[in-house]
């Protein structure tokens, strides 16, 4: 069954878990701080944090090598392992995301000497099958070259996922695919994207939308997505033999690329990064929200629920969008997580973050989203507020090109 839909009018203990984060970060967030009034200063800062952290001897000296790169030419380079490990602090002072307590197995790909769109796009490409894993999801950055302190961004990615669904529009109130999307899509075709390359040439509601991939040297440039590279699960329910009839799948590995990786005074705008999914991110979100793909109804209707006078019938649909998701995963081998289980990691999380001397961030609202229930333990207390750095932050420019389908109005393309 290939559907549209209407758009809208206006415990056990848990087997330890693998090194991934199960939460989409790229809907909505504030804007990102002003930068650093003083790089010096927060270049100080991290590396305190670093040699603190690891218990590295040397800061003096490595100080006094930083300090004399910044007094030459406004920025500094950081080593490896303090990439690596500004990159995982940042993670572990996410306040949004719930699957912290995976923080330090992190991988850092250092890809700062990528700087062409072509190069890019390979490295994201083997970044998505490296992170696959063939179902066992690793979490996994690619970290770009850091931005210029005079001129900003180096690299930038479009999109705000590395995957997503393309959305058609088919008649004025009817879409196919994902409708956050069409705007999106339609850049991409202005763009030179053919659209789908199938054994038909045919739309679907599960087209993979191409990457439209910026540089400071170049115009920006769109590059399909290898299928290959993406691992998709198709969607069944272990009761309601009807489901399948659907047609749904969804992608295994959420890499978000539209955020911006910020520590010691500088930022890295091209760092796409990704964990797992939470079962509740695509049931109750990506397959449920009007704007997306707006399930509910049709699943009730194929339930016969009766949304005439159970209020609760978009409850039960959710639970079958849960229900399935998660079997569908766990019955493909591929990784993924239930918000109760990840509930319980949080609270170890922010045990553990305590127990170091260090304060828990954490944005209640989002750690505690539908279908959280009150008995869940993230619930049940609140966190320490702020985003200090290292910590990822939110590119508006490039978020603004998905929610308006328009080019950046700024080009990083320098004159000359």
């Amino acid at each position: 069954m290939l559907f549209t839909h209407r758009r809208p009018a206006a415990v056990p203990a848990s087997p330890p878990p693998p090194a991934t984060c199960p939460v989409d970060h790229t809907a909505l967030r504030p804007s990102a701080p002003p930068p650093p009034v003083d790089r010096e200063a927060e270049a100080r800062q991290f590396l305190e944090l670093f040699h603190t952290e690891t218990g590295r001897p040397g800061l003096d000296a490595r100080w006094q090598q930083v300090s004399r790169e910044l007094d030459a030419t406004g920025t500094w380079l950081p080593t490896t392992d303090e990439l690596t490990h500004g990159a995982r602090v940042a993670w572990r002072q996410s306040s949004r995301c719930i699957g912290r307590l995976r923080w330090q197995g992190l991988v850092v790909r250092d890809l700062r000497h990528v700087r062409d769109a072509a190069g890019i796009h390979r490295e994201l490409v083997q970044h998505l099958e490296y992170a696959t894993n063939r179902g066992r999801i690793r979490s996994v950055i690619s970290v770009f070259a850091p931005d210029s302190p005079d001129t900003g961004p180096r690299a930038r990615v479009w999109n705000d996922q590395l995957v997503r669904y393309a959305g058609w529009k088919t008649s004025q109130e009817q879409t196919l695919g994902d409708a956050r999307y069409l705007e999106f899509t339609r850049l991409a075709i202005s763009m030179g994207w053919q659209g789908p390359r199938g054994r038909t040439g045919a739309r679907t509601a599960f087209d993979l939308l191409p990457w439209i991939i910026e540089t400071d040297g170049e115009q920006p440039q769109v590059f399909p997505v290898p299928p290959k590279a993406v691992r998709e699960v198709k969607l069944t329910h272990p009761r309601y033999g009807w489901f399948a009839s659907l047609g749904l799948r969804w992608h295994a590995v959420p890499v978000i690329s539209n955020m911006r990786l910020s520590f010691g005074g500088l930022d890295f705008s091209c760092a796409p990064f990704n964990g797992f999914y939470l079962g509740a991110e695509i049931a109750t979100r990506n397959l449920a929200d009007p704007d997306r793909y707006n399930l509910l109804p049709v699943v009730a209707e194929l339930a016969d629920f009766d949304v005439a006078t159970d209020p609760l019938w978009r409850d039960k649909a959710l639970l079958v969008l849960q229900e399935a998701v998660l079997h569908s995963f766990t019955d493909s081998r591929t990784s993924i997580v239930d918000h109760h289980t990840e509930s319980e990691r949080f609270a170890a999380f922010v045990a553990r973050e305590e127990r170091a001397g260090r304060p828990a961030y954490g944005d209640w609202s989002w750690l505690n989203p539908y279908p959280m229930t009150p008995q869940d333990p993230s619930w049940q207390r609140y966190y320490a507020d702020g985003e200090p750095s290292p910590n990822f932050y939110l590119d508006d420019a490039a978020a603004e090109v998905v929610r308006s389908g328009l080019p950046p109005a700024r080009s990083l393309l320098r004159a000359g």
